[in-house]
């Protein structure tokens, strides 16, 4: 357990959505006026850097995400306390958040949060910064994050939850689950687009998915623009008995790429590309949007 040096316990910002608030403990504090927060950082100052995962505040991958671009900006990581691979797009609704100010990297300042990834830069916007971030980095994902895994993935969702706030972000997996696993690979390429980011005027919706093959930094080809993969899990629940004689199911299954062509995540990484996929939150089907107004007339 990490040693806390402040601890902050608030309702959350699922007040805006009107929500009743807990009732206050002990003295009752009128809260504070709320300014707009600046968005643009001025000439002189460092970029904002804003780094949350999915895998908790002291995972390996975090940790050699603010190693490879420390010195690129003002980093601020506010990160959950605890692993929430496959909360997708979740918050929490129904009871409090906390936030605690840690001493997990050296020289940085680090947030501990209750909540999920999405939580994490929701908090982060709206409590931990004086202004908005340049850009969110999130990750680097112990595993991949190409093809469907988009979806269910807690890393992306809160690269894409930076976008939602207008912040330009990018989630960043590398294809190896082990505690263990080698990121020099995964730093390199990590910092070449944080430094491709920063460099470009982009738009404030823009959302990168990055996955990095699990294989020697000189094996890799370098970056691959590409498009998402169809591809997904056949899934399969395996039924158990626990020692009480209760039944319950495990969650397995295997990898099936549906799709051959080759402009996707998948046959980047297959190939020792890094994938690097430009993803949205509009859902909108543009093409069957324009063929239903014509037809349901």
């Amino acid at each position: 357990m990490v040693r806390t040096e402040k601890t902050k316990i608030f309702v959350g910002y699922m007040a805006k959505k009107k929500l009743a608030p807990p009732p206050p403990i002990g003295k009752t504090v009128p809260p504070k006026s709320k300014t707009k927060k600046a968005s643009v950082r001025s000439e002189n100052e460092k970029p904002v850097i804003l780094i949350t995962n999915d895998d908790g505040v002291t995972a390996p991958g975090i940790l050699n995400l603010v190693e490879a671009i420390k010195d690129l900006g003002k980093i601020v990581v506010v990160a959950p306390d605890r692993p929430q691979s496959g909360m997708g797009h979740a918050i929490t609704i129904g009871q409090p958040l906390r936030l605690h100010k840690i001493n997990a990297i050296d020289n940085v300042e680090t947030w501990s949060c209750t909540g999920t990834p999405v939580d994490c830069v929701k908090l982060a916007v709206d409590k931990v910064l004086r202004r908005k971030p340049d850009i969110c980095l999130s990750g680097i994902n112990h595993g991949a994050n190409h093809s469907i895994n988009v979806i269910y993935s807690g890393t992306m969702s809160a690269a894409v939850e930076a976008a939602i706030e207008s912040i330009p972000s990018v989630g960043f997996s590398l294809l190896d689950y082990r505690i263990d696993a080698d990121f020099t690979g995964a730093k390199k390429y990590a910092r070449i687009v944080v430094e491709k980011m920063l460099k470009l005027k982009l738009d404030k919706h823009t959302v990168l998915n990055v996955n990095i093959p699990a294989i020697s930094v000189d094996l890799i080809k370098g970056l691959k623009v590409c498009r998402q993969a169809y591809a997904k899990y056949e899934e399969d629940f395996i039924e158990r008995n626990d020692p009480t004689g209760r039944h319950y199911y495990w969650l397995t299954g295997e990898f099936v790429n549906f799709d051959k062509g080759k402009d996707t995540d998948v046959w980047a990484l297959d190939h020792n590309f890094v994938s690097v996929v430009p993803v949205q939150f509009d859902l909108t089907n543009y093409v069957l949007k324009t063929k239903l107004e014509k037809l349901w007339k």
